[in-house]
């Protein structure tokens, strides 16, 4: 049997006892606001997973074609879909995999109205809900390439563009401004956005409000009364529109670590780098672009006797390392190290660069055993390239 011991590294393992307290707690949210909660592939398409995701109900968005596919074939049959920019070789199949449509632009939404309209008849028990993303101007997120309520942004019309009221046949208005935010800074976007466009909600014409991903909802210390009494308030406001949640990380938030061997260890100029059989670059992409350190199981609180390391990717990128951190003994080759929280956004946006061998997928089940959902290989590599 595998186990955290015995298995290879490098690995993404995911614990299938801490999703399902996650899944327990959105659950519970969802019951207790009376609202829709699904889960963003962009964060999470670990398809592997999903049998567990569909004993609760779960159902999902998506944002590609490649997405939609998964939805409805491992997942459910209710795909809710947005992209910046729908083309006419795209949007026959989003219209014939999705229940909800999100148009980035009033453009967007004329130039494919028609598309929508003859797909409704044609298809009345496959109806679509077509909707359009709107921008409250509200700007809680701290890293601007996560933010996108920055000035000049591209996502959603402003509420100049909809003075003379909802456009007609759209059915939901859906604002994303979020990224692993709290109930607070919901509080804060959704005062901008009924400021803005309150006349649309009180319209009678807003079937549903999508108020996107970025709830961090599973997080230590996130006030889920205070989100659950947001939500009700919204809706004690807005009697009769339904109101959906997409968060993307709370799924996944603290589910699943990178496990990593110390393969070398360099001393420069008297900085000690620890080279890890991973790489920051190209299985942590996020670490370096939001940027954030992350913890790790094996370090120790700076002390008098501690020893502070960089962690070392091994790539030949040469910004592809972090640190510090620090160890109550030397690292040696053979060491293991657990990278935390690294299944949500990290397992989707990895890359194969400089050819670098892509780490295993494997769940732990809640009585330990360890069962390898993936392994990658050199046709991956190769398919990827070609």
């Amino acid at each position: 049997m595998l186990t955290r011991q015995s298995i290879p590294t490098p690995v993404y393992l995911v614990r299938e006892e801490a999703l399902r307290r996650n899944l327990d707690l959105i659950a519970d949210v969802s019951r207790r606001a009376g609202v829709k909660i699904i889960m963003a592939f962009k964060a999470n398409a670990l398809w592997r997973t999903f049998d567990i995701f569909r004993e609760y109900g779960v159902s999902c968005t998506a944002s590609s074609l490649n997405e939609l596919e998964l939805g409805l074939e491992f997942l459910t049959d209710a795909v809710h879909t947005y992209t910046p920019a729908y083309t006419p070789a795209t949007i026959g199949r989003f219209l014939e995999g999705s229940s909800h449509i999100t148009f980035n632009s009033l453009g967007q939404w004329e130039r494919f109205r028609a598309d929508v309209e003859r797909h409704n008849a044609a298809c009345p028990g496959r109806r679509v809900s077509p909707g359009l993303r709107v921008n409250p101007r509200c700007s809680v997120v701290e890293t601007d390439l996560y933010n996108p309520a920055l000035p000049g942004s591209r996502f959603g019309e402003q509420a100049e563009a909809l003075a003379a009221g909802m456009p007609e046949g759209l059915e939901g208005l859906h604002f994303h401004a979020l990224c692993e935010s709290s109930a607070d800074d919901l509080r804060r976007v959704l005062e901008a956005f009924e400021e803005q466009f309150g006349h649309l909600l009180r319209s009678g014409r807003v079937r549903w409000v999508n108020m996107g991903g970025g709830h961090l909802m599973t997080k230590e210390g996130y006030d889920t009364d205070g989100l659950v009494e947001i939500l009700r308030g919204f809706r004690s406001r807005y009697p009769g529109i339904e109101v959906i949640l997409e968060p993307g990380s709370a799924f996944t938030w603290r589910t699943g670590d990178l496990l990593t061997s110390v393969v070398d260890v360099m001393e420069n100029d008297g900085v000690r780098t620890a080279i890890i059989d991973a790489s920051f670059a190209c299985h942590m992409p996020d670490t370096l672009e939001m940027p954030y350190q992350p913890a790790v199981t094996e370090a120790v609180a700076p002390s008098d006797t501690s020893l502070p390391y960089r962690l070392g990717g091994n790539s030949c990128l040469s910004g592809d390392y972090m640190g510090d951190w620090h160890f109550p003994a030397p690292l040696r080759a053979g060491d293991r190290l657990t990278l935390e929280d690294m299944n949500h956004y990290t397992t989707v946006k990895t890359t194969m660069f400089n050819g670098l061998q892509h780490p295993d997928i494997a769940i732990e089940r809640p009585d330990g055993s360890i069962e390898l959902l993936r392994r990658f290989t050199f046709d991956d590599y190769r398919s990827r390239m070609s």
